[in-house]
């Protein structure tokens, strides 16, 4: 016999879901505690919003925090512009060959060293 462990989102006295692993289940209880905030938040807005169009926006809006938070500008987005990536590249590899440089520099000057040492032994 085979056991299973099933975590059920319950709102409101109703199943909304069910999930296999208790950290899915957590992440999207707290996405339905994000749109349920949004859904008051947006009762107050100045134009009038049907509820389930409210409702939907909020679901939507709660979803996609992320991409919320970066246009809000409170995060910063992890996928870059070909540009930004185009530079960071260029200095990245303008810094790996300043390095590669010092470290040819360093080898170079310690070799010379060893080779005084053993001319004058």
């Amino acid at each position: 016999m085979a056991v299973e462990n099933r975590f059920v989102v319950i709102r409101h006295g109703v199943e909304v879901q069910t999930f296999m692993e208790k950290k899915a289940a957590d992440e999207y209880d707290k996405m339905l505690d994000m749109a349920d905030s949004l859904t008051e938040m947006l009762k107050s807005v100045p134009f009038e919003l049907a509820e389930n169009i409210r409702e939907e926006l909020s679901v939507y809006l709660a979803k996609n925090r992320d991409d919320v938070l970066i246009a809000l500008q409170a995060k910063k987005a992890k996928v870059q512009s070909p540009v930004v990536k185009e530079k960071l590249a260029e200095k990245t590899n303008e810094k790996t060959t300043e390095k590669t440089t010092e470290k040819t520099k360093t080898k170079s000057t310690t070799i010379k060293e060893k080779a005084k040492v053993k001319a004058k032994a």
